[in-house]
């Protein structure tokens, strides 16, 4: 009985290897597909190597190789420049995030640009007119001296939401 196993473990091992055999083996798709490459690099070869335009040829698959190598350089370093200013500035954006406060609208910045300018007592509030558009302001009035004007103007630049001062203050006798 002994040998009976033996022979039959013998048989299986026999068949596993001729299965093994087999399955290594290149089928036909193997085959054709080496015919098919080698088809393929005869034509290109007698294309690029034909002796009345092959040199033209030749000439032309450089250059548009060259381009094609400009062209996916050019779009790379661009896509590379892209991604960096985008990663920048999600990262400024990151940074920013929460600390600085919504623009006010243009009433509630002529509000606070009025009671800024408004504190000082020696500043003329009936002769100065204070108008806001999209965060730029507009001094038109009558002062009594330069240096008021230029503190002013000043003063309404350092108003957090503030873009552009435009002084049109002017002194007594001057035309407005």
């Amino acid at each position: 009985m002994a040998r009976n196993d033996w022979m039959s473990s013998v048989r299986d091992a026999r068949r596993r290897a001729e299965t093994l055999r087999r399955d290594d083996r290149p089928g036909p798709g193997r085959f054709v597909a080496l015919g098919l490459l080698g088809a393929l690099a005869g034509a290109a070869a007698a294309f690029l190597l034909d002796p009345e335009r092959g040199r033209s040829r030749r000439a032309r698959l450089a250059d548009q190789t060259a381009a094609f190598f400009r062209d996916v350089s050019g779009n790379l370093e661009r896509g590379g420049r892209y991604l960096s200013s985008t990663v920048q500035g999600k990262a400024e954006a990151l940074r920013a995030a929460g600390t600085a406060e919504a623009p006010p609208n243009d009433a509630a910045l002529a509000m606070k640009v009025e009671s800024e300018l408004f504190r000082d007592p020696d500043v003329p509030k009936g002769d100065i007119n204070i108008n806001v558009e999209q965060g730029i302001v507009v001094l038109r009035g009558q002062v009594a001296d330069p240096s008021m004007s230029e503190r002013l103007e000043k003063a309404a630049r350092a108003v957090p939401g503030v873009w552009e001062v435009e002084n049109l203050l002017h002194l007594p006798g001057e035309p407005a």
